[in-house]
């Protein structure tokens, strides 16, 4: 009898504390002021599941709890789409400031492979070949014709050595070109090439090119000898010219003095000249003395072609 009546208690108690609950369902929902936050059932739940010394609540169900539970796992399961992530990343860009400086250079790169060894005899095969491409330039700028003769045995293709047949008067205060020459017939004279004319003195000559000339004369001054004195301007010139023009082109000149107390005294002259093609050069004498000179047969005048 006491265990039932202890039943029975209980049952009652249960009942009553379930009445308010059961009746707060059954009311009707009532419009709240705007602003007003309401709490889902299941908030209680949610944060105070787990936590110690926070007793949980009853389970509540309905059409309520629905509709909040099935709202709150649509929204944490929901889809991220694409949109969102370019607002975020166009967010990142406005977000993004300058650029910062560069950063240190990096380590070294290894080390090449070594360079190839250079011996003497590879500098001097180079070396040869240099020597033979400059050879070949300086032979292509050459006439057809003149390389057919440097290819054969004649590799001098203009070159005289002549001498003066007789004693040339020169008055005084004059210039005298020298002519009436002649060809050696000695062993070691030579006369190559058709540019000299033995007769006028002149040489002409046949191509552009650059010439060595020379001339010994022997001057005769025998007629100064009887003088008591001497002046300054006793002088004799000798000189070569190019078209006789010993003033407007250049020309090779020796000065000489006539303090010598032999009779016969040589002037010598020689140097370089570049002549046109059809250009002669020829031997002068300018007697800047008193009196008259003479220069003596036998007085050489020679010339070489040298290259163009």
């Amino acid at each position: 009898m006491r265990h039932g009546a202890w039943i029975g208690a209980v049952a009652v108690l249960w009942l009553h504390l379930l009445q308010p609950g059961i009746e707060a369902r059954r009311e009707p929902k009532t419009s709240r002021p705007l602003g007003q936050r309401t709490e889902s059932p299941n908030a209680t739940t949610f944060y105070g599941q787990g936590s110690p010394g926070v007793p949980k609540p009853l389970e509540a169900t309905g059409p309520e709890f629905s509709d909040a539970h099935m709202t709150w796992l649509n929204f944490v399961r929901r889809t991220d789409d694409g949109a969102s992530r370019r607002r975020c990343r166009g967010r990142d860009k406005k977000l993004r400031g300058l650029s910062g400086p560069p950063g240190p250079p990096g380590p070294p790169g290894p080390p090449g492979p070594p360079g190839a060894e250079v011996t003497p005899e590879a500098l001097m095969q180079e070396f040869q070949e240099m020597l033979k491409e400059a050879t070949e330039r300086w032979f292509s700028g050459l006439p057809e014709t003149q390389l057919s003769q440097i290819g054969g045995q004649q590799p001098v293709v203009e070159a005289f050595h002549c001498r003066l047949k007789g004693p040339v008067l020169v008055d005084k205060k004059t210039l005298v070109e020298l002519q009436g020459f002649q060809a050696p017939v000695t062993q070691g004279a030579f006369l190559r090439g058709s540019g000299l004319s033995l007769a006028s003195g002149r040489f002409t000559a046949p191509i552009s090119a650059i010439f060595q000339f020379s001339a010994s004369l022997y001057v005769d001054h025998s007629e100064l000898q009887g003088r008591a004195r001497l002046r300054a301007r006793d002088t004799v010139r000798v000189l070569i010219c190019i078209e006789s023009l010993c003033h407007r082109h250049t020309s090779l000149e020796a000065v000489s003095g006539l303090e010598s107390n032999s009779r016969i005294f040589t002037a010598q002259v020689q140097g370089l000249l570049q002549l046109q093609a059809g250009q002669y050069a020829s031997v002068f004498v300018d007697n800047g003395s008193g009196a008259a000179l003479t220069i003596q047969g036998g007085s050489s005048f020679s010339g070489l072609l040298l290259g163009t």
